[in-house]
């Protein structure tokens, strides 16, 4: 005969059970899924938390769990080593690890254009890339210079010779203070923390009528940036396939979200730890979209001269040193992901406009 601890320790134990499985809208089991990002919680990734926090990985029949990146982290390692089933990371940061032996394939170009600029005071006389020579030219390194040096070298200038690289921290510190005559920044973060510092000179905020901004958009030498990747390995297994096609399109449904209710998406952002303030957020995702629509094809889909340009450039830089071998993109899940979203939904964005953004001291 059972005991009563007996059940007890049955009840228990099913109630242990329905606590960790997650269960999905029609009442099956969830499939777990981590995200690893290339930087900390911003709204440079906003579609995936809203993605998250809106429902739509749920949706699918995904239990998504964000992981934040950081200096150190390469999300091309933690997904080739099985760490996380996709990662979002700068193309040629992906390709890199390829070449040397990572399974790793872009699904999703979401970034359409790139966002890295190089900024100086106009008082510096620094308006095109061939006033860098002589100047101190700030740098991150970690890969995010191969733009700058291409840029350096399409100007006539060796980079080496021509001018000082001074290694730069990820802040404007250093520019402010004098020791960087042409800063590296973001159009989504470094630029908006030079316009969210007070000039000790006038102990007004800094303007853009301070600064001349070179974007390697326009120089012709930019290069693709956040895409989602996987393992193809991970791919070819059964229904994985199907998988990754509902993570697209949760995930375009989450960016055209931070599209259409901008200020709702960067509440998300900031509840999911973000560290930078709500004021230097709404920034930064008004510039996030920016680089997304308009999406010619529809977003996702990745642009074969771009990536071209992409490959030619870390050739070039010696981030690479021959062309992918095999298939280092795919469209075609995309493309299926697009069409699950159905033909009511605009994946192009062609019609939307940036807002105006009023930065205050310290982004707040």
């Amino acid at each position: 005969m059972t005991s009563k601890r007996t059940f007890a320790l049955l009840a228990m134990l099913v109630f242990v059970l329905a606590a960790c499985s997650s269960t999905a809208p029609g009442g099956g089991s969830k499939t777990p899924i981590k995200l690893q990002l290339q930087w900390f919680p911003q709204a440079q990734f906003a579609g995936y938390f809203a993605a998250l926090d809106k429902g739509y990985y749920a949706d699918e029949g995904l239990d998504v769990t964000i992981l934040p990146g950081a200096v150190d982290i390469v999300p091309a390692t933690v997904v080739a080593g099985g760490k996380a089933e996709f990662g979002i990371s700068w193309v040629p940061r992906m390709l890199a690890p390829r070449e040397s032996g990572a399974d790793v394939q872009v699904i999703g170009q979401v970034f359409q254009r790139s966002a890295t600029t190089q900024v100086a005071f106009k008082s510096s006389g620094i308006t095109t890339v061939a006033d860098f020579r002589g100047k101190k030219i700030g740098s991150w390194g970690f890969g995010n210079e191969f733009e700058l040096l291409a840029g350096m070298r399409k100007a006539g200038l060796n980079p080496d010779k021509d001018v000082t690289v001074v290694p730069q921290q990820f802040d404007m510190n250093a520019f402010v203070g004098g020791q960087i005559d042409a800063a590296q920044a973001m159009t989504y973060n470094e630029y908006a923390q030079v316009l969210e510092t007070k000039n000790p000179k006038t102990g007004q905020l800094f303007t853009a009528a301070d600064l001349n901004v070179i974007k390697w958009e326009d120089q012709g030498t930019s290069m693709l940036q956040d895409a989602i990747f996987t393992s193809e390995a991970w791919l070819a297994k059964s229904g994985n396939e199907d998988i990754a096609v509902k993570f697209l399109k949760a995930s375009f449904r989450g960016w055209i979200f931070c599209r259409d209710n901008s200020a709702e998406c960067v509440d998300i952002v900031v509840k999911h730890d973000a560290k930078l303030p709500k004021g230097h957020q709404t920034w930064q995702l008004n510039e996030v979209n920016a680089l997304i629509w308009p999406s010619p094809n529809g977003i996702g889909i990745m642009d074969q001269a771009a990536f071209d340009r992409t490959v030619q450039i870390s050739i070039d830089s010696k981030v690479l040193k021959a062309a992918p071998t095999g298939k280092a993109f795919r469209n075609d899940l995309a493309e299926k992901a697009l069409a699950a979203l159905g033909s009511g939904v605009d994946t192009k964005g062609a019609s939307w406009q940036k807002q105006t953004v009023t930065l205050t001291e310290g982004g707040k």
